[in-house]
Parts: C-alpha cells; structure tokens; sequence
C-alpha cells in the first residue's frame, strides 16, 4: 500500500486523505496545532467545489451548518446606514443562491470526522526535514520518529513549511497585495440577529456577522499596509491600535481583539510558483497557489485541488512524476482565473464571469 504524508490539518490536507484513503493510500495528516483549530471567518463552497462537498457525503451536513444571514447594512464612519440589503451580503454573494457559506472551524470539523478513522492524525507535531532518494521521502519531524513515505503533500497554508523544505524561501513565492486581514471572535455585544455590519474609514474596515445562533460575533478587520515581521504580538498591537481609532465602536472592538483566544492576522498574500512539485513532493491549496481571501476562493481550490490531486495519484499508480503532471495541467486554469479575481478586478462584474469560465476550465471526471 502506497504512504502518503500531508502536512496540515486544516481543510485542504484533510480533504485530499479523504480522497486518497477512498483510492486505497495509507495516509498520514501531521498538523502542528494541538489539535483542531477553532475561530477562523466564515468561508464560501461554490461551484464545482460544490460537487466535491457532495462526493464526500457531506453536502447535507455543510448545508444545514451553513450561515443564516437575512442582509447587511454598509455604515458610515459614524455608524450611520448608508447602505442595507437583504439580496446579498458581502461576504456570500446573493442570498438566494446555492452557494454555501460556513464557519471555517465547521467545515474543517466536518472533514476531520469523516477521515479520523482511516487516516491517521498527527496533532502538535511539524515536518522539519525532507530527504528523497529513489525509494521515497526520509521525514523528520519534531516530535515523532522519523519515518518514510512514498510521497509527501504539503497541505500547510500561505506559510507552508513544506514548500520551504523543497523548494526554498517563502519570498520567492510570496506576492503581497497590499493589506492585511485580522478575523476574531467575541460576543454579540451588539445585538445582531442574522445581520451583517459592514464600515470602511480610509484604509481601514471591517465586517462583523453573528454566528452560533447569534451569540456570537465574528469580526474581519483589514487594514492597508506593507509587508510586516509575522510577530503574533506586534500585529495584534496593530490592530487593536486601528481598531480603536475608529469612532464607531472601535473601543469596544478594540478590547475584543485584545483579548480574543482565536485571533489572527495575516497579509493578504498569493502564492505563484513554475511548478508544484518537485520529485516525490507537492503542494495542495495555499500552500501551492493561495488566491489571497480577498479572491473568495480559497476553500473551492482547496477542495477542487484535493480531488484532482487524489484522483491523478490514483490513475497513475506508480508514476508520480505523471500523477503531478497531470495535476497541474488541470488545475493550472482554474488557479490562474481564481486568483485574477483578486488582482485584476475584486469584486467587480468580471468576477462572476471569470468563476464561470473556471468552472468550464476544469472536469472532475476528465
């Protein structure tokens, strides 16, 4: 039986051992959380990404954890309505369409429950060296014995050690877009039932949603800027900072960020590489060609790119080197177009048409 390691436990990692374990591989998942992480911004499965949900079995459970939002209003810098809706909200698109949204901790639960009993999950754990000869890949990590495997995947996000272990340097690959995101959570201090607030103030914004039977508020705070050291710390004083010149319960929100368990920030990055594999090595989601969240793409590639991948691997017993072809001949167009949705045109009319033609760039079954 074929051994396969995927570093990352989030949603791409987990979706491919689902998909590899169906296709008979032994697959190891290492995740350096402790476990899974909670927290994260509510995500969108569209499109064929769609189908690969219901492939999986879990399109029923996906749909009934989905959000529930009745619209959202745009604000002033004062907090004053400039703006509602009850047609579509910024962060799902149309409010009548098939499209889901989910908390990110929903999904990637869904996932994990679906493959914890055939794959075998190595939480708190890291890869920290790669070794390939003809046989396979050597892996050393920091806690667990070294072992081989006939392939690795990296599965591992926008800062994936995998990538840098095999093909070099993040700044290679690494284009930064200009801001970064910020997303936490904290209670409904504001008393939203089902409604989405939206507020910009120069180079800065936010989006706030309740969750969890509106007990809860999920936040996504941007901010313009360039690069920044990746200092857990130094951020979230940056963003507590802007947060709280804001006038519109920027104290409050401010407080939130200072104190939430689940924060996180990051740059809006992509990643764009020649290649994604190299020997018995390859790159899935973002560790390969992260779109940046501001695309509203990445759990669709993500899912689209697990199934490819497996499905490659699986057509090609033997034949890496033929398997990781065929995958990036297939999933090269849908990259390309998806990631152009946050570059060339965000959010304006060409991005529906360009997910269209993405759709028509890539068959499941071809």
């Amino acid at each position: 039986m074929r051994t396969v390691l995927v570093s990352g436990g989030g949603i791409a990692g987990p979706a491919l051992a689902c998909w590899l374990n169906r296709h008979g591989f032994a697959v190891t998942v290492v995740e350096r959380g402790t476990g899974l992480r909670p927290g994260g911004q509510a995500v969108d499965v569209r499109g064929v990404a769609l189908d690969v949900i219901e492939r999986m079995g879990l399109l029923p459970e996906a749909r009934a954890a989905r959000t529930t939002m009745r619209g959202m209003s745009v604000l002033d810098a004062d907090g004053k309505e400039i703006h509602r809706s009850t047609e579509a909200t910024y962060s799902s698109g149309r409010l009548d369409s098939d499209d889901i949204e989910v908390l990110r901790e929903d999904l990637v639960r869904m996932i994990h429950e679906r493959t914890r009993e055939d794959v075998e999950y190595l939480f708190g754990d890291t890869v920290t060296a790669l070794d390939e000869d003809e046989k396979g890949v050597r892996v050393d990590f920091a806690r667990a014995e070294s072992r081989t495997f006939d392939l690795v995947v990296g599965a591992d996000g926008l800062h994936s050690t995998v990538r840098r272990l095999a093909f070099g340097p993040e700044e290679r690959f690494s284009h930064h877009l200009g801001s970064y995101l910020s997303v936490f959570g904290t209670d409904n201090f504001l008393a939203l039932e089902d409604w989405q607030v939206w507020l910009r103030d120069g180079d800065i914004g936010y989006g706030i949603m309740p969750v969890r039977g509106n007990t809860e508020l999920r936040v996504a705070f941007g901010f313009e800027s360039g690069p920044l050291a990746r200092d857990a710390d130094a951020l979230r004083g940056i963003v507590t900072e802007r947060l709280a010149s804001l006038r519109w319960e920027g104290a409050r929100l401010a407080e939130a960020a200072l104190h939430a368990p689940d924060f996180y920030c990051d740059a809006m990055a992509q990643i764009r590489m020649d290649h994604w594999s190299r020997g018995r090595v390859a790159l899935l989601g973002d560790a390969g060609y992260c779109p940046s969240p501001l695309s509203g793409q990445g759990t669709s590639l993500a899912l689209v790119g697990a199934h490819v991948l497996a499905g490659c691997l699986a057509q090609s017993p033997g034949d890496h080197a033929a398997a990781f072809t065929r995958y990036e001949e297939r999933m090269r167009p849908f990259v390309a177009l998806n990631q152009s949705l946050a570059t060339e045109n965000p959010g304006g009319p060409a991005a529906e048409e360009s997910v269209e033609l993405a759709k028509n760039a890539l068959s499941l079954d071809g």
